[in-house]
This record gives C-alpha cells, structure tokens and sequence, in this order.
C-alpha cells in the first residue's frame, strides 16, 4: 500500500493558541487552558509555556512552580468546536475520507483527491494555508503513505512546519525512532520494552517474528510490521469510539485511599475533558488497577442514562476506588475510562488510553 498518500494535520496548541488568538493580550505570554485551583490540570500549554517545562496534563501546582508567569484560562469548548468544524469544512474540499482524532487533528487519505493535485505536499501546504486564512491558527503536517508515518511526521518539525517520509524511507525513520516516540507508546509500554533491551525502532526490527510472538502475543504482528515501516490500516471516516480512558504508572506504588484520590484526580479531568471536547457521553465508567506483582484487575459501574455531569463521573469513580480498598497488594497503577457512549455522541476514531506524562 506504498502508492497511498496519507496526510497528518494537527493544529499547533490548539486551545491555547484559540485563547491567544482571540485575546491579543495573550500573545506571546505562557498560556495554560485549565483550572488554576490546587487539584486542576492543564488542558493545553501555549509554546510559550511548554519552553518552561509546562505540558497537558500536568498538575496546576506543578505548573505554575515552573512557569510562576502562566496564565491559566479556563477552556470554551464550544468556541474550540466551531473552530474544529471550520477546519473540517478545509479538509472536505480535498478529499471525502477523513478520520477525525480530536477537534484538532485528522487523517486525510488523499490518494484520489477532489482537486486533482497530484502531490500531497501540495495539498498539505494548501489545506494549511486555508486554514490560517480561515481561522487565523498555524498547523502541522505530516505526508507518508501510512498513517502511522504520517502522524510520527506531523510532530517531526512542529510547530507550523510540515515533513514527508516516503515510502524509500519508511523503514530508515522507523528505525532510528527512540522507542518512547511511537505513537501510542505510553511509560509503561515504553519501560517494559527497555527492560527486553528494546530501545528503538531498530531494536524492534531485529526480532524475528518468532521472537515478537514470545515478547508480544497477539500484537506480534503489529509490532512486527510497525518496526519495518508498514501499517496497512485505512482511513475511516466512520468508526464509533468504543471508550476513552487515561491511566498513570506511579513514581512509588500506593497503598492509602488519600493518594489514590490525589492521584486518580487528574485522570478523571483529563478524561472528562476529552469527552467534553469529543461530544461524547458514556454510561459506564471503568477503574483499572494493576498492582505491585503486576495483576491487574477493573471494577465498573453503569448508569441507565449516560453521564452529562462531571460530578456524577466522580461520585462514581470514587465509588470504584472504595471497592477496591484497602488493596489486597501496593498499587503501581491507576485508570479510569468512560465507555458504553450514548448513540447521539459523535462517532470517530477507535479506542484511546492517553497516559498522563
């Protein structure tokens, strides 16, 4: 599937830089969307704040420790997804197959495109021009012939910048990509491979299948094409998403109800944001505990109605938390997803766990 033209968009700062953009005395300044108070989290970090060490997810407290200056701006996701469906209506004057990750980046499968333009560096470039004339926002490009390329590449040289790995230099890129860079590989994934000596991509590609079989089970196969450049999934412009979760390896396994509410509290932000800026709404909410001997065991709860409150999730979630203490062992890990999405939610995308580095 080497002949596909595969395009990565992905907005640069997309919160922040909307809150910048429409409150010029923002620009320039170290922005973080996101509730400032003691237990919040950031949403999103302008570049301005991520040169100070600040990134999504993080704590406030930590936050504002390393960058004293940030200005926290709490998010409009209703304004954001105005912005997401003008940048959509950009996407569809190219091509129909369009796979939506969030409001602020997709997959673009432009191999037979509805302006005939025969090179995807064209179109990339164009489809990012428009949309700085439209919104006034940069973006980011990554052109190759899969989707997993095209994503490793829209990050390669960000911000507001585009890159292209063709198909003569797939397995070369993938090769020298330190392991922590795959796309989807969490910290934990990442330090089980180091403990297997696998540091990188080319790591991965000197194991025979037979060996990725013994190391990796059923995903044998993906790690097996992935580290030789080939990941043969199409762009779907209409998969249903089936739950979104985030989940934290901790520093020093656990063992008290008061640290796993500390620690649970960014989770359970993180994931509400998401479903608020996907329009998503769940019915069953999903706790994930792996413990010191790595057992791991889930405890859920449903509701008849899907949830459309974020304090209804926490009730729940700290329902979950009470069933499981005190733990039978420490705990090294936490994560919590919603699921069971309501028919009205909006459909895209397949399952995502997003760790919280």
């Amino acid at each position: 599937m080497s002949d596909r033209k595969i395009i990565h968009i992905d907005m640069d700062a997309f919160y922040a830089s909307v809150e910048q953009r429409d409150n010029p005395d923002l620009f320039g300044k170290p922005v973080a969307v996101g509730h400032g108070a003691a237990r919040g989290v950031v949403a999103a970090a302008s570049y301005e704040a991520r040169q100070h060490g600040v990134h999504s997810a993080m704590a406030s407290v930590t936050a504002m420790r390393k960058c004293p200056q940030l200005i926290f701006v709490p998010p409009r996701f209703d304004v954001y997804r105005s912005v997401s469906a003008q940048i959509r209506e950009v996407f569809a004057e190219h091509t129909r197959l369009i796979e939506p990750l969030s409001l602020d980046e997709a997959y673009l499968d432009v191999t037979q495109n509805l302006q005939n333009i025969p090179l995807a560096t064209d179109i990339a470039n164009a489809i990012r021009a428009k949309i700085k004339s439209v919104t006034g926002l940069n973006s980011s490009a990554g052109i190759s012939y899969n989707k997993f390329l095209a994503k490793m590449a829209s990050g390669f040289r960000k911000p507001n910048n585009f890159f292209v790995i063709p198909p003569s230099k797939g397995a070369a890129f993938v090769r020298q990509l330190p392991i922590e860079k795959f796309h989807g590989v969490g910290p934990a994934t990442a330090a089980r491979m180091r403990s297997m000596g696998i540091k990188s991509g080319a790591d991965l590609a000197e194991l025979s299948f037979e060996e990725m079989g013994h190391r990796f089970g059923r995903s044998a196969q993906y790690w097996f094409d992935l580290s030789r450049g080939i990941d043969d999934r199409e762009v779907e412009p209409n998969r249903e998403r089936k739950s979104v979760g985030a989940e934290d390896t901790f520093r020093d396994d656990i063992t008290t109800i008061e640290e796993a509410r500390l620690l649970v509290s960014p989770l359970v932000e993180k994931v509400w944001s998401i479903c608020q800026k996907r329009d998503l709404a769940g019915k069953t909410v999903t706790l994930k505990v792996k413990f010191s001997d790595f057992e791991q065991i889930t405890r859920s709860k449903s509701r008849a109605a899907a949830l459309k409150d974020r304090r209804d999730f926490e009730v729940i979630v700290e329902d979950l938390l009470h069933s499981i203490f005190p733990p039978v062992r420490r705990i090294r890990l936490l994560g919590v997803t919603i699921s069971n999405f309501d028919k009205k939610s909006e459909v895209e995308a397949e399952q995502m766990v997003l760790p919280i580095v």
